[in-house]
């Protein structure tokens, strides 16, 4: 039982290290996850799915305990109430573990780390959740949506409240169950190394599986390799990951040759790259971000793809830039946003995020657009997107600055969209949701200034 032991205590170590202080961090998760590539592949994979479905899944997890614990999840000891969390997961997610050594595993982990007189209480409460499963009581979905929407899919009940006003019970769903399904690897072919066709019969000699994506063609979807940084044809920047929903930026932006583009809040970059790439060669990109870490990894990825026609630049876009007035042919303005469309890759920002938090956001965009919108030459667009599906952030925002900005109008977006994705423009702009469309939760519009 050693090995299982040491997994576990791995998993113990990795969550107290990412929810420390209440915080929660995809980065941290990533970045400490990293820390044990040298494990063989299916101990990762173990410890990942661990890491990742506990935080998940922590809104149902702490419902569950909290019905067979007298000491509550928020009273108990950060160590305690980690290893509680992590083996109620495996209980209730992962049937190749036996329950008997979900909960032996649990009793020794207590002890061995400071806690053997909680032994009798983690193996009490584990050992009743176990005998209980199938009886926990959960809300009435038709008495009480919210409530059963929140905790049998684990989101904070005023996001649930917000989406519901929205869009409605049955694409609410929807989105929720879009954000615990598991989703292969979307990436771009960087088209100026080689075709779509050479890239898919590389990626396949690597061992992986690609499928095509139904929004682009040079969008592919990649599963079954072991991690990136192996792949020969990532490091020598054959593609770049990259979600459907970015890659339609720079589709909806349409850069010609020689065009002159501003990305304003650019990090890792790929949206820049993109560009850069559709520009075959001409024109510039100043990719821009507030610090010096962000504008690093646009460098990374700016080396590894060898484009020359890019340039990475540390600029605050709330701060007016008089170098950079009326000069860009396109501003992208992807702008800091709540986040709530990519909780499948950002599961801590639904612990994070506020409904203030939110509001905040959407006047931190109309400050940005407000700055700008002045880049944008006579007859130039300026790209509007976020990756969230909250109406403030999103459509309200266009509303504000077509009101605000006589000298912009909107440009339908539908010439620049396959089929599948035409019919759900609204007022010239897309809005993608998890669940519904094949892509992470995402927003675009885009201007015009009028020309005199």
């Amino acid at each position: 039982m050693a090995k299982m032991t040491d997994d576990r205590e791995l998993i113990l170590g990795v969550l107290l290290e990412i929810t420390r202080d209440g915080v929660y961090s995809h980065i941290a998760i990533r970045n400490v996850l990293e820390k044990y590539q040298y494990l063989d592949k299916k101990e990762r994979a173990f410890i990942t799915r661990v890491v990742e479905g506990t935080l998940e899944r922590m809104i149902e997890i702490d419902y569950i305990i909290n019905q067979f614990s007298n000491v509550k999840v928020n009273k108990m000891k950060p160590v305690i109430r980690t290893i509680l969390r992590s083996a109620v997961y495996q209980l209730k997610y992962m049937d190749g573990v036996p329950d008997s050594a979900v909960c032996n595993e649990a009793v020794k982990l207590a002890e061995k780390k400071g806690f053997r007189s909680l032994k009798g209480f983690v193996n009490g409460v584990l050992r009743t959740i176990a005998r209980n499963m199938d009886q926990i009581r959960y809300p009435e979905k038709e008495k009480n949506p919210v409530s059963w929407l929140s905790i049998h899919y684990s989101i904070p009940e005023w996001m649930v409240k917000l989406w519901l006003s929205e869009y409605g019970a049955e694409t609410v769903e929807k989105m929720l169950k879009g954000f615990l399904e598991e989703h292969p690897t979307v990436i771009r072919c960087n088209l100026r190394k080689q075709s779509e066709k050479e890239l898919t019969e590389r990626l396949r000699k690597e061992g992986v599986k690609v499928e095509a994506h139904p929004y682009l063609s040079y969008a592919k979807k990649i599963s079954g390799y072991d991690h990136l940084g192996g792949l020969e044809s990532f490091r020598d920047g054959a593609f770049q990951v990259q979600d459907i929903s970015s890659m339609l930026v720079a589709e909806i932006a349409a850069p010609h040759r020689g065009d002159r583009v501003i990305d304003v809040c650019a990090a890792p970059g790929g949206k820049s790259m993109h560009i850069a790439d559709l520009l075959d060669g001409s024109g510039m990109v100043a990719a821009r971000d507030l610090t010096e870490y962000k504008v690093g990894l646009i460098e990374e990825n700016i080396c590894r793809t060898g484009f020359q026609n890019i340039r990475a630049e540390q600029k605050d876009a709330t701060v007016f830039d008089k170098d950079s007035e009326r000069i860009a042919d396109i501003v992208i303005a992807d702008l800091p946003c709540s986040g709530l469309g990519v909780l499948a890759k950002k599961t801590d920002l639904k612990y994070k995020m506020t409904k203030e938090g939110t509001e905040s956001l959407a006047k931190l965009q109309r400050e940005i657009l407000g700055v700008v919108k002045n880049y944008v030459k006579e007859g130039g667009a300026l790209v509007y997107s976020t990756c969230t599906i909250n109406p403030a952030e999103n459509l309200e925002n266009v509303r504000w600055f077509l009101d605000n900005s006589p000298e912009f109008e909107a440009e339908d977006i539908t010439p620049f969209l396959c089929g599948e994705l035409q019919k759900d423009v609204k007022e010239g702009c897309l809005q993608l949701l998890p669940g519904v469309h094949d892509s992470d939760g995402f927003f675009i519009a885009k201007f015009r200034r009028k020309r005199k």
